[in-house]
């Protein structure tokens, strides 16, 4: 039978600092008896039962504990199977009367007629504790997918925010996987994710689009390339034409001499001269007539047709040379490269324009001085392009647009980047949510099974369970506890109510709340849900707030319930009812054996460590004064004893508890020595015939630092603690002066048992 067997290590667990098993404590056995005095750990200890009983992880600290003869530490507490059982005050508290109010749970036993069916629920059991196994493996593949694709999401959404995220009002500078999840669900069900993939160009630009700030509109271009072959075709004319008149052979010769003539001729004419304005002679008869035969009306249109058609071709090489167009930084980033090719090649054409209307205006410059000849066209018009100025205009009109819808631009931009990044993983999405689908399915097909079974439980138990007999079994163990009828357990629904005279109960007093409770405990223990024979039964103080004659009752009973457990600890710090328990074990079959390691029942206490602080407590053997005597007096005396002639040392040995024990031990010897005497402990050291100084240096100890009968949190004054060996040397020196032979027959029968062990 597996059994608990040592507390292997208590590290920071309650008023257990350190505590590793001494390596020369036997190890539990199946009857276990632990003294204490309040604030030394039972408590704590029953409380570490109760996780193991709950399946529950021992808090605070570091835990470990053999079972057979393995170490369990307290994570693993709730996959332990070892059966246990506790009454402590937690149980009181929560279960029997919890705070609140509300019912006391029932107890459950099986009838005779209900054996197959109880066969059927124990099998329906196992299969469901089989069935639990595998839904808490399904659930445990479930949170792992489920984890994964949480990672997964979480990881991508902050791709995604540290990519797209800015200053102002943006939605995805709070993008979290919900967004991001959400959004590759919705990819997956549509099957659509290669749609929104973009290639390296177009998620460039829409990044530059995403950073991008708004500007300002312009203007389009109003500058429109000249038609060259028109241009090529009015001068080719004027190259061709020739003025037929009576020509000056010396100035059809000389076409810069005829130039200078003809605009001297214009000013003879304006101003009615006779004389040469440049060199004042008179001018030769008929001289201005046969200029004016050369320079007739014909040539002089033809002139103008000349100088005209080279001012147009200026006005175009002008146009063409102060082209005024836009910045490329005045462009949004991602037109910023469209733009610059359409202006290059606008420039490109009108640079190509400009140069051909040069050559056509120096062709017309050779063709008057050459009015009188055909001249032959040399220059060939370029072919350009004439879309190049919409498609600046096309870039411009993009931008304004661009700039009119700048916001819903931008956050286009950045919705179709999210898609893209998205897209990108969408398989492994995928895969992700494929695994979390999978395993949620065989989560739920698992815990339907489990739900199944416990179902099918549920409708055999509710035809076998009865709960009214163990109430009655009840009912009559507190008649006779009580010595009155007063109190009952009547069944309420699924549970027991507490009645009085046929009342609801109010107000029960401590001691009639302790005996329903242990009473409750003791018939639990009968239940079909515990196997007593194999389990773990602890009572912690089951005997508090009850009276002497209650007390023995109550041993009886827990006697009597107990004595067939796999294993059972009692731990206590009311010495009558350890007295009763320590002879009850004393007496144990095979308890007398020489081989210690063969008997049933161990005994142990538990007890500060000497010199600690903070406070902390250790187990140990029981006291052999305390294990072979009838009196607590004797283990008092001989831990005052002790003290008083220890050498002295650096550490505060029992520091905290000697005041208390101090002071009972004196009231007890003091109730012997002057049994006449009423009154407090004062007036009894007062009448007592000893040193004054020595008697108030005891009292002042023992009223200062004990806590009357109970020990306690004793105060933390070392300064004033550091004096407990010489006060407690007083203390034994006053009563070997009050009872010498007293005195000395405690000291003799305290060494003959120094030493003993369990």
């Amino acid at each position: 039978m597996m059994s608990f067997t040592r507390l292997s290590r208590l590290k920071d667990h309650g008023i257990y600092r350190d505590l590793s098993w001494p390596h020369d404590l036997q190890d539990f056995g199946r009857y276990n008896l632990i003294y204490g005095w309040n604030g030394t750990g039972k408590t704590t200890l029953s409380r570490l039962f109760r996780a193991l009983e709950l399946r529950e992880v021992p808090t605070p600290g570091e835990v470990k504990v053999r079972i057979g003869d393995d170490d369990v530490p307290g994570v693993d507490f709730p996959q332990a199977t070892l059966p246990v059982r506790v009454f402590n005050r937690d149980l009181v508290n929560e279960s029997i009367f919890p705070i609140g109010g509300g019912e006391v749970p029932p107890i459950f036993v099986v009838g005779k007629e209900s054996v197959e069916k109880q066969k059927e629920v124990e099998r329906l059991k196992q299969a469901r504790v089989e069935a639990d196994a595998e839904w808490s493996a399904a659930r445990a593949r479930d949170r792992e997918a489920a984890h994964a694709l949480d990672q997964y999401c979480q990881g991508r959404a902050r791709v995604i925010k540290d990519t797209l995220r800015s200053s102002g009002q943006n939605p995805f500078n709070n993008y979290n996987k919900s967004n991001f999840r959400g959004r590759a669900a919705q990819l997956v069900a549509d099957d659509d994710a290669a749609s929104h993939r973009l290639n390296d160009s177009d998620r460039q630009a829409l990044l530059i689009q995403h950073k991008g700030a708004p500007k300002s509109r312009l203007a389009e271009i109003t500058y429109r390339l000249p038609d060259l072959q028109a241009l090529a075709g009015t001068t080719s004319a004027l190259l061709k034409k020739t003025v037929v008149s009576a020509a000056i052979q010396s100035l059809k010769d000389d076409s810069e001499v005829a130039d200078w003539t003809r605009r001297g001729l214009g000013l003879h004419n304006d101003r009615h001269a006779d004389k040469c304005l440049f060199c004042a002679q008179p001018l030769p008869e008929n001289r201005l007539g046969a200029l004016e035969a050369h320079f007739n009306a014909e040539y002089e249109q033809f002139m103008r047709e000349i100088d005209d058609q080279i001012t147009k071709l200026e006005s175009i090489r002008t146009q063409t040379s102060e082209l005024k167009l836009p910045s490329r930084a005045e462009f949004y980033d991602d037109m910023a490269a469209g733009y610059e090719t359409a202006e290059g090649a606008l420039r490109e054409a009108a640079d190509a324009a400009g140069s051909f209307a040069r050559s056509l205006g120096a062709a017309l410059g050779k063709k008057r001085a050459k009015a009188f000849e055909a001249l032959p066209m040399e220059v060939v018009a370029p072919e350009i392009d004439t879309s190049v100025v919409e498609a600046v205009n096309e870039v411009i009109r993009k931008h304004n647009q661009a700039s009119e819808d700048f916001t819903s631009r931008v956050s286009s931009a950045r919705e179709r980047l999210a898609m893209d990044l998205i897209a990108a993983d969408i398989d492994e999405f995928q895969r992700l949510q494929d695994a979390v689908r999978n395993a949620s399915g065989e989560s739920r097909t698992a815990k339907d099974k489990s739900d199944d079974l416990a179902a099918r439980i549920n409708k055999i138990e509710g035809e076998i369970i009865e709960h009214r007999q163990p109430a009655e079994d009840l009912n009559n163990d507190l008649q006779q506890y009580l010595g009155h009828g007063e109190l009952r357990l009547v069944v309420k629904d699924t549970g027991y109510t507490v009645t009085r005279n046929g009342e609801q109960a109010q107000m029960l007093s401590e001691g009639e709340m302790t005996a329903i409770a242990l009473l409750y405990f003791l018939k639990s223990l009968e239940g079909r849900d515990f196997d007593l024979a194999s389990g773990v039964v602890v009572l912690d103080d089951p005997v508090s707030s009850l009276d002497a004659n209650a007390l023995y009752l109550a041993f009886g009973y827990i006697r009597e319930r107990t004595e067939g457990a796999g294993q059972l600890f009692v731990l206590t710090h009311n010495f009558a009812f350890f007295r009763q328990v320590r002879n009850w074990f004393h007496h144990l079959k095979g308890q007398g054996g020489k081989n210690l390691g063969r008997r049933p029942a161990r005994f142990y206490m538990l007890e500060p460590v000497h010199g600690s602080d903070p406070r902390c407590s250790n187990i140990r053997p029981l006291d052999p004064l305390l294990k072979q005597f009838e009196s607590e007096y004797h283990y008092l005396f001989s831990r005052i004893y002790r003290r008083a002639t220890a050498p002295i040392t650096s550490g505060l040995e029992d520091s905290y508890s000697l005041p208390n024990m101090a002071r009972r031990f004196l009231e007890a010897f003091l109730a012997f020595r002057q049994p006449a005497s009423s009154g407090d402990l004062w007036k009894k050291v007062k009448a007592s015939d000893f040193d004054e100084a020595k008697k108030l240096r005891i009292l002042r100890f023992l009223h200062t630092y004990s806590h009357g009968d109970a020990v306690g949190d004793p105060e933390h004054d070392l300064s004033v603690l550091s004096e407990a060996g010489s006060i407690l040397q007083d203390l034994m020196q006053f009563v070997e002066t009050q009872d010498p032979e007293h005195f000395a027959g405690m000291v003799g029968l305290m060494n003959s048992v120094e030493g003993e062990g369990i």
